[in-house]
């Protein structure tokens, strides 16, 4: 297939530093292009792909100290976007909401899979507005809020299997919090639940200035009261694999509902269970007692850690291997694309090509 995929310009595919979005469509884009698709990836010019690069920004948005306002760019991007939108059999949109007035004419072969938290109180009215385009969860319980859409299917994210080898030895004896210093996330937690354990806790995270305030005045204070407590600051993806694979596990101690949680996966795949409270996908993702724990408090996490060697590490990586790669979640997209309700065969696209016929092929 010709296949489209516009990602945000917020980061760029793949991110230098933290990026989940931009990150999947990565990871997704060169999954297709690996398996032999014709794919177009609309993105910052900074990006790094195997595909048709559509450079729309010189670099991606955050960091460049210039920008004040991202929506003049996206409009650059759905305007270009739109310019060759007749070129592709599937047009894949990771950019929320703001493009889905300009696809109507074009809708039967569109997608967009929604990254984001949707309990949100402005969004009910809009989606109402908007209900016939094509929409993929990335977990079941993100869709809870919504109002009556057209759901295409949940797709959970993956990783490529050889991205993040399995380290199933034993471990350097460290708890690891990996992300965002927000509240939502609750670093807070994490550190209370390592102290409690008496482990050590690496916080290797971002502050965006947002959260500054909730850094100086709620974790700063915390990291300097416990000793066992390092903050390591915002690591890179070759960082990640050495973080995340020497931990005894990582906390995932949120307080929000989370739509999916690529960390918890990207453990995984290094073989490092997971102690996750039970919000948002939790359930969807971890195996309990099997790829991790999931818990309901405090006490209950600090039991959880305590109780880590009942846990076979081989297991968390093979659980990772049986649900989350990249190739599993392209071939979920891919069969999306093809049952998408003004999909085009590749024959179609090459008859056209030729000038024997413009009508289109419906799949699905």
């Amino acid at each position: 297939m010709k296949i489209a995929q516009i990602a945000p310009l917020a980061e760029s595919v793949p991110p230098r530093l933290y990026g989940g979005t931009e990150r999947i469509v990565s990871y997704l884009t060169e999954e297709l292009v690996r398996q032999g698709h014709d794919v177009t990836l609309f993105a910052s010019g900074d990006s790094v792909t195997r595909a048709e690069l559509v450079p729309v920004t010189e670099m991606a948005l955050r960091l460049n100290p210039e920008v004040r306002d991202p929506i003049p760019y996206h409009m650059m991007l759905l305007d270009a976007m739109r310019r060759r939108a007749d070129e592709f059999d599937a047009l894949h949109f990771h950019i929320d909401l703001i493009h889905m007035p300009l696809v109507q004419d074009f809708i039967g072969r569109c997608v967009t899979t929604l990254h984001g938290r949707l309990d949100l109180p402005d969004l009910p009215a809009f989606y109402r507005a908007f209900p016939d385009h094509s929409l993929v969860s990335i977990s079941d319980h993100q869709r809870l809020p919504m109002p009556p859409v057209n759901w295409a299917r949940t797709i959970h994210h993956g990783l490529p299997a050889d991205l993040l080898p399995a380290r199933t030895g034993a471990s350097d004896g460290y708890l690891a919090f990996l992300g965002r210093i927000s509240p939502e996330k609750r670093p807070d937690r994490a550190i209370r639940i390592a102290a409690r354990a008496g482990l050590p806790l690496r916080v290797a995270a971002k502050i965006d200035a947002v959260d500054r305030l909730y850094w100086e005045q709620e974790i700063a204070p915390l990291v300097e009261r416990y000793p066992n407590i390092h903050y390591i600051g915002e690591i890179n993806e070759a960082q990640k694999a050495e973080f995340l694979g020497r931990a005894s596990a990582l906390l995932f101690p949120i307080d929000w509902p989370e739509p999916f949680g690529l960390v918890m996966i990207e453990a995984m795949a290094c073989a490092t269970p997971v102690v996750a409270f039970r919000c948002g996908s939790v359930p969807e993702v971890i195996d309990h007692g099997v790829s991790g724990f999931i818990v309901e408090s405090e006490d209950e996490a600090v039991a959880a850690v305590r109780n880590l060697h009942a846990l076979d590490r081989a297991r968390v990586r093979a659980a990772f291997d049986a649900r989350f790669t990249a190739e599993r979640m392209a071939a979920d997209y891919v069969q999306l694309y093809h049952d998408l309700p003004g999909a085009r065969t590749q024959a179609a696209m090459l008859r056209r090509l030729r000038g024997e016929g413009a009508e289109l092929q419906i799949v699905g």
